[in-house]
């Protein structure tokens, strides 16, 4: 399964757009947003995805009934616990965040943004993959990006635009 990835989209319409391009031509099975949509109306892009998408909140999302609610209940607290093709994601929108409690839980993906750095890491065991997919706003580091995770492969790559 193909997963598109992104976070820290802020609003930003012509990159949301160009990232639900980019998502669609790659034919991915479903989106996760890692937080900061920050308004309500950022949504109506993702609903041009041709396929579902989910998320969680982040720092700078404060109008978080309107977000709920354009989402179709889609937006969720973070962190989040999904299985997905099998496998367990957390998502987190600040990796620092996380407690000692979700520490010692075993995942097979975990998912963040709020850093704006895209990185692609594994775990100490190497059983772990670890994906920021950077900013798509493109506002604080000046360059735009999202990931796609193959859950088969379990392998990530992180696509700039």
């Amino acid at each position: 399964m193909l997963i598109g990835v992104m976070s820290d989209s802020h609003d930003n319409l012509p990159k949301i757009k160009k990232a639900v391009e980019i998502f669609n031509r790659k034919k991915v099975s479903m989106v996760i947003h890692a937080g900061d949509y920050v308004s309500p109306f950022s949504l109506d892009l993702l609903d041009n995805l041709e396929c579902p998408y989910k998320g969680i909140f982040g720092n700078n999302d404060g109008e978080k009934a309107g977000l709920i609610k354009k989402s179709n209940n889609r937006i969720k607290e973070s962190p989040q616990e999904w299985e997905i093709d099998g496998k367990r994601v957390l998502v987190i929108h600040d990796f620092k965040n996380i407690s000692p409690a979700l520490k010692k839980r075993r995942f097979d993906i975990i998912i963040h943004g709020h850093t704006h750095i895209p990185e692609i890491c594994c775990d100490r065991n190497g059983s772990c993959l670890i994906v920021n997919p950077g900013e798509c706003c493109g506002w604080v580091k000046s360059k735009s990006s999202v990931a796609l995770i193959d859950t088969e492969k379990m392998a990530a790559e992180i696509i700039e635009f």
